[in-house]
């Protein structure tokens, strides 16, 4: 029996084999939870129904976070098959690609700067605030996912550093707004990972080879090992962890040069 036997859960966000969400997801299947998943428009519906039936899984829905009556409808849609909700799995993120290359300040609009925040950061408390009712008394876990990008300015990825700056503080206020109903909210800061989501930014494969040579494991993280953590962070071995950002990027975020023998220019 894994871990999170009994949990339902329900994950936002899958989109590919290859995505984060779907890392954790098959991590929370294999410990035991019941999955309910989003889809965010009809192109994503029939790949998003295959993964639900994988994991066992016939609770899907549609779910655009840009529109409240969606949101709403899903939890309702979801309280016809489940009397509660143990987790909320917030996956999501988007900029507009043509924010996502070359100098910030330039390319920075306040639509694009607006839509950022919108999709990484507001819709998380929006999910929360849909959701509560049915995560009263559960002891549950909100979890979201951040990146190095929110502390520090890295090429070409721009908007989205301060969308997920914004998300970082909501999970702080998010953790002390449900902390006394017992709910913990927590996110996980991965390193980078080849998704779909991430060949929007520009020069990533060079970041993402960058990495894996500063990195103290000297190498780059994979979905599984986020969805391991993920795991953990939403059952109740973490049930002491609330308002946390759990690096899971092979320590780069604790590295100031890396290695200088991989880096013969700075000898």
């Amino acid at each position: 029996m894994g871990f999170l036997a009994g949990k339902r859960i329900l994950v936002l966000g899958v989109a590919s084999k290859l995505s984060i969400a779907s890392g954790i997801a098959a991590a929370m299947h294999r410990e035991g939870a019941q999955l309910a998943l989003t889809y965010q428009n009809d192109k994503l519906k029939d790949r998003v129904l295959k993964f639900a039936k994988s994991w066992d899984s016939h609770l899907v829905f549609p779910c655009d976070v840009t529109n409240d009556q969606q949101i709403q409808d899903l939890f309702s849609g979801l309280s016809d098959s489940w009397d509660g909700l143990d987790g909320i799995v917030h996956c999501l993120a988007y900029a507009p690609a043509h924010e996502l290359e070359g100098n910030y300040v330039d390319v920075t609009t306040r639509e694009g700067f607006l839509t950022a925040h919108e999709i990484s950061s507001y819709s998380f408390v929006a999910l929360a605030q849909a959701g509560k009712a049915m995560m009263e008394g559960r002891n549950g876990s909100l979890l979201t996912l951040s990146y190095l990008g929110a502390m520090r300015s890295l090429p070409n990825y721009n908007v989205m550093g301060l969308a997920k700056a914004s998300l970082e503080a909501n999970v702080r206020y998010m953790a002390s707004s449900l902390g006394p109903t017992g709910t913990r909210v927590n996110a996980i800061s991965a390193g980078p990972i080849r998704t779909l989501a991430a060949s929007g930014i520009k020069s990533f494969r060079k970041m993402l080879q960058y990495n894996a040579q500063q990195t103290p494991l000297r190498r780059n993280v994979t979905i599984d090992e986020v969805g391991n953590a993920a795991a953990f962070l939403c059952s109740d071995l973490a049930s002491g962890i609330s308002g946390e950002i759990l690096y899971v990027d092979g320590g780069f975020n604790t590295t100031a040069m890396g290695s200088l023998e991989e880096n013969p220019g700075a000898a």
